[in-house]
């Protein structure tokens, strides 16, 4: 494998940027915390030990942005967190404090919140023939033609005529500026559009100067006319025409006034305003509209999120340029790429910004699937680390459990235990509800060649959209990498692509098989032309979303059988991680990317690590967690308005409350609200059902107002609140140690029971953070964990672990072996052990609650030499008991002494 274009692991720009990597710190910013809040953190995080401030998004984004992937202008810094002033001072506190700087950027779209995007403004003034046409990916030659040329806007609350006659559409000027406004949406009137409207104002005035702008906006070039010189002819020509019209209403006052009136006796005539709307360059629409004809491509679903053509040179550039500016002068170390499965071709992006970003940690947000591993040809180092989350979770979740949670789930909830055609119904539902537009047009492709194809052209629109839903509901990843050029298909998409073809086809017997064998060629490149390598490539833009909005954004809320499983990028029916499977991984990951980053929360995980940990302990109990919910399930069955809520939320429900407890009772609502519109069964976001909202809502309020179930769910989560803890130390000492880069989630130091978001981005409480740090500072195991409930455990292992990262970087780089190390005796599956580098040692428990605390004759062989326990000061060697190495702390990290260590204490 071909690794020359990732950076050497101890090369670097200004102050060896690259060994100093040694851990992330993920902060959400937003108004409520800015550039100055995350500066004033910068010696807290220092003295916590991580080495880079990890941000979310942070160029200009929509107003009131609370995540900055809504970004309206890449040339400049978001604002509303302090602009460039404040990102200056920022990264100047970071460098006195000695971090590092890592960024997430969205090269896969930009928001379209009226003129705050000044680029997306350009094209609905100027329709396909604006400068930024290009940019943007939207198709201007639709099959339809009423949709030609123009962009659909689905924002309209009703009809688009009903919306006209109730005078909610208003034609507004302000200076030469004129505009289309409805509710608090506004919209550029086209420049050629204006010329009847100043030709009567014109004649009313007299005003020759009038007269003469009005005639001539009215021969700009055509907006359909897109060639370079007529574009920039029509740019230039506009330009002069304002100017003399801005003019013409400061000298003229009564030429002014005249349009204004003008545009009174438009707002007031329903066929003039629709006359003056049909000469747009942008269509307004029912909003339900966007389900089925819209023409751009979205990130997801998202009608506000238009996706970006990165894959020309010009627009990577003016989209980067800031960026890479930061890369270059040293005030970014990283980046982080969101959803590089967007984009039409991953590696060529990923080969131009390495080109840009040579010495440059990036990682990429690829959301592996089970089995999947990220393309080795591609220049960057590593993922985001949902795949280590799904590996170190699994862990603790105990596979002789999977039978018995089966059944309970299906006899609690009625629903199927087949998660595969959960999935695959989930994802047929999305592509019916909310991506019917985007499967459109790729009929709409596929017929085009059809057409071009004899032994083809009588397959009917219908039969081809069914056979490319049913291929796309069969994909078992994110999406295949099948380049434009070369022709070559890569050996494990082509695999994944006959796979997923021949489920279709067996799940489709009404369809004839010869359809899906072309499908399954010409995404396999085995059939060429400029429709077909088009077809491919929309294609797999396709397939990315359909999982996320399918599995991660439906089925995750629908199967709820164990939800710590259902995490991005995990597999529910796999239930549970070995051992040997895990350090498989480790392994392959120090061989191939040392420096991948290592994840346990993010903001956008279903739950948190903490919640994660504690609710796997029903794997290890079934029996016992049975016995309670059917319990639950009967004191709560008063609270039910009829058959509302369903089973199956009401069991997402108390693992919830298992998970998260203690949580007040709004938590629950909005959690609960958020879960069912995502599970889409009888609610959603586009199609809210009012009554069963309301008897969700009634029943959760209820049961947490009902004092016999509250007592009977403290009295259930008591025992498991310290096995939970111990699971959360375990999985924390591993991240912290396994080959690649851990990243840290703003709050997650200390205990944290986040949902999903927005939950996961309430305020963290920094004050709170320092004094506990503070309190480390000469102090025993024993009082630390006396001081349990206030997380100082957690804080512990992550400030020791990263003081030994810090004092001993090579033990954990690219060059730090890791070596699996395996306990003997009657408990030894309970535990997880490694060396890293010769130098440092990582051993955790697992499966805590089948343990039950007592280790029997369990034992772990050494490396040679003499070991300091870095959590408790005790040193040891040779074999130890697993009962005494963690008899004061429930975790260990050992690091070798060296013989000149003047620390070193004698061995137990």
């Amino acid at each position: 494998m071909d690794r020359s274009r990732r950076p050497d692991a101890t090369a670097g720009r200004p102050a060896n940027v690259q060994r100093q990597l040694r851990a992330t710190y993920r902060v959400q910013l937003h108004a409520g915390f800015d550039f100055a809040a995350a500066a004033s953190i910068a010696d807290y995080l220092a003295e916590l030990g991580v080495s880079h401030l990890y941000c979310s998004p942070y160029l200009q984004a929509a107003k009131g942005s609370t995540h900055g992937y809504d970004i309206v202008d890449p040339r400049a810094v978001n604002r509303e967190l302090g602009g460039a002033p404040g990102h200056a001072r920022l990264s100047e506190a970071l460098r006195e404090a000695g971090l590092g700087q890592v960024l997430d950027i969205v090269p896969n779209h930009m928001a379209i919140s009226g003129p705050d995007n000044p680029w997306w403004w350009d094209v609905l003034e100027n329709g396909p023939a604006s400068r930024y046409a290009s940019y943007f990916d939207v198709d201007w030659d639709p099959p339809e033609a009423r949709l030609r040329n123009v962009v659909l806007l689905p924002v309209l609350a009703d009809h688009y005529g009903r919306v006209l006659e109730r005078g909610d559409l208003r034609l507004a000027r302000e200076g030469v500026a004129f505009t289309i406004r409805y509710q608090n949406h506004v919209f550029p009137v086209s420049p050629q559009s204006l010329d009847m409207l100043l030709a009567t104002a014109a004649e009313r005035t007299g005003s020759e100067a009038l007269a003469f702008i009005a005639e001539a906006l009215g021969e700009l070039p055509s907006p359909t006319t897109t060639d370079q010189a007529s574009v920039e002819r029509r740019h230039r020509h506009k330009n002069i025409l304002y100017d003399s019209l801005a003019r013409l209403f400061a000298e003229h006052p009564d030429a002014a006034r005249a349009i204004d009136a003008v545009v009174a006796e438009v707002n007031a005539s329903v066929d003039l305003l629709d006359s003056l709307l049909e000469r747009q360059n942008f269509r307004l629409a029912h909003w339900r509209a966007a389900a089925r004809d819209l023409g751009y491509r979205r990130f997801f679903d998202i009608n506000g999120l238009v996706g970006l053509r990165v894959e020309h040179e010009h627009v990577f550039r003016d989209t980067h340029r800031l960026v890479l500016a930061w890369l270059t002068d040293g005030t970014l170390d990283g980046l982080r790429i969101d959803h590089p499965d967007g984009l039409r071709d991953p590696e060529a992006y990923l080969d131009r910004l390495r080109d840009a970003g040579p010495e440059a940690w990036i990682t990429v947000e690829k959301i592996l699937e089970p089995g999947e591993a990220l393309r080795d040809s591609w220049p960057v180092d590593g993922t985001t680390g949902y795949d280590f989350l799904n590996r170190v979770s699994g862990l603790f979740v105990d596979p002789e459990g999977e039978k018995a949670l089966t059944e309970l789930d299906a006899e609690l909830t009625g629903e199927s235990t087949d998660w595969a055609e959960v999935a695959r119904a989930k994802k047929h539902q999305v592509m019916r509800e909310t991506m019917g537009s985007d499967l459109n047009r790729l009929t709409a492709l596929f017929l085009a060649i059809c057409e071009r194809r004899r032994r083809y052209r009588d397959y009917t629109r219908h039969e081809l959209h069914e056979a490319l839903r049913d291929t796309l509901a069969s994909f078992a990843v994110y999406r295949t990498y099948v380049r434009p050029e070369p022709a070559a298909v890569d050996e494990d998409d082509a695999r994944r692509i006959v796979e997923a073809t021949e489920t279709a086809r067996a799940h489709r017997p009404d369809l004839d098989g010869e359809l899906f064998e072309f499908l399954r060629d010409l995404l396999r490149r085995r059939l060429l032309g400029d429709l077909e390598t088009e077809l491919t490539m929309r294609f797999q833009q396709l397939s990315g979303p359909v999982m996320a909005k399918g599995v991660e954004d439906t089925a995750f809320y629908s199967f709820n059988r164990l939800v710590s499983l259902n995490e991005v990028g995990g597999d529910p029916s796999r239930f549970g991680v070995g051992v040997e499977e895990f350090h498989q991984a480790c392994d392959e990951a120090q061989e191939l990317w040392p420096r991948t980053m290592l994840a346990t929360s993010t903001h956008d995980t279903k739950r948190s690590e903490d919640v994660r940990a504690r609710l796997a302990l029903l794997s290890e109990m079934p029996e016992r967690w049975g016995e309670v919910v059917r319990r639950w399930a009967a004191l709560n069955a008063r609270h039910h308005r009829g058959e509302w809520p369903d089973r199956n939320a009401e069991y997402l429900f108390y693992q919830t409350l298992v998970g998260a407890w203690p949580i007040d009772t709004d938590r629950m609502v909005a959690y609960m609200t958020k879960a069912s519109h995502e599970a889409k069964a009888h609610t959603s976001w586009t199609n809210p059902n009012d009554a069963y909202d309301a008897a969700l809502g009634a029943f959760v309020e209820a049961a947490m107002a009902d004092l016999t179930f509250t007592v009977d769910v403290e009295a259930f989560v008591a025992p498991l609140i310290a096995a939970g803890r111990v699971n959360s130390l375990a999985q924390t000492l591993l991240k912290l140690t396994a080959p690649g880069v851990p990243d840290i989630y703003q709050g997650t130091e200390l205990w944290d029971l986040s949902l999903v978001d927005p939950d996961n981005r309430r305020p963290v409480d920094y004050a709170l953070r320092r004094r506990l740090l503070a309190a480390l500072d000469r102090t025993t195991p024993e009082a630390i964990m006396a001081r349990s409930d206030e997380g100082l455990p957690k804080l512990w292992v992550i400030r020791q672990t990263l003081q030994l990262r810090r004092q001993r970087p090579a033990l954990f780089g690219a060059d730090g072996r890791y070596r699996p190390l395996t306990a003997m005796g009657a408990r030894s599956d309970h535990v997880v052990a490694f060396a890293r580098g010769e130098g440092a040692i990582a051993v955790a428990p697992r499966l805590v609650m089948r343990l039950e605390d007592n280790w029997m004759n369990t034992t772990l062989e050494l490396p040679p030499g003499r070991w300091r326990n870095e959590l408790t000061g005790d040193v040891v060697q040779d074999v130890v008991r697993i009962a005494d190495l963690l008899a004061r702390f429930p975790v260990a990290l050992l690091s070798r002494i060296e013989s000149s260590d003047p620390t070193a204490e004698r061995a137990d």
